[in-house]
């Protein structure tokens, strides 16, 4: 009788060790992954993606080709359109020469009170490059707005720009609400039906959700350098 009732207090003394420490480990193991929970989320939070919808646009100060500096803190509170652009990129004198999809979208941008900026990201001595050529198209195509030169591709590549054409909407508080191509037709010789930069500026002026906040921008590839 006594050998039986000290068999089950062993029994309950390990029963009540074990639980113990399986409590002991479940707490520190939750702790643990709560905080690695709580990093990866930190980690995430400041881990953008160039050119992702909502967030912040990359600041810029860059010289068009009047020799004039340009900065996007100029335009503080308003809407800005950034167009990236190569003159002698096939895709490019679609919209600018074929057809007035640029100018025209830009002209109605304009009387909306939006910013409109193009911008060059090609590196000395690729397609496309200089002050002179850019300025001699801006005449040609009368483009209206400043063409801005950036000739290192920092600013390119802070925005995730891939094409020339590349588009992006920055609203009035500083974040992108739209990325990628001018519109839905991806051929060197039709405009698109649709405009994707003008439909998502009437979205966004009206105060209604974009529908179509992103989209696979097509034409050249930005002529980047070599990465400094």
């Amino acid at each position: 009788m006594i050998k039986s009732t000290l068999m089950k207090s062993i029994m309950t003394l390990a029963g009540a060790s074990a639980l113990a420490f399986a409590a002991a480990t479940a707490t520190a193991h939750g702790h643990d992954g709560h905080k690695k929970g709580q990093d990866g989320h930190k980690e995430h939070m400041t881990q953008a993606e160039p050119g992702e919808i909502g967030s912040a646009a990359p600041a810029f100060t860059l010289m068009d080709t009047e020799g004039n500096e340009v900065s996007l803190s100029d335009f503080e509170g308003k809407v800005v359109v950034l167009e990236w652009f190569n003159p002698q990129c096939p895709f490019v004198v679609k919209h600018h020469k074929k057809f007035d999809t640029m100018t025209a979208t830009q002209k109605w941008a304009k009387e909306q009170d939006v910013v409109w900026l193009a911008i060059n990201s090609g590196a000395p001595g690729k397609q496309g490059h200089g002050v002179e050529l850019n300025s001699k198209m801006k005449d040609e195509w009368n483009i209206s707005y400043p063409i801005l030169m950036d000739e290192s591709g920092e600013i390119g590549r802070a925005y995730g720009a891939k094409t020339t054409p590349h588009m992006f909407i920055i609203a009035e508080d500083g974040t992108i609400a739209y990325n990628g191509a001018i519109d839905s037709d991806r051929s060197i010789s039709k405009a698109g039906e649709i405009n994707f930069v003008e439909a998502a500026l009437k979205a966004h002026l009206a105060g209604e959700t974009i529908e179509t906040a992103s989209t696979r921008p097509y034409g050249c590839s930005v002529k980047y350098g070599k990465a400094g």
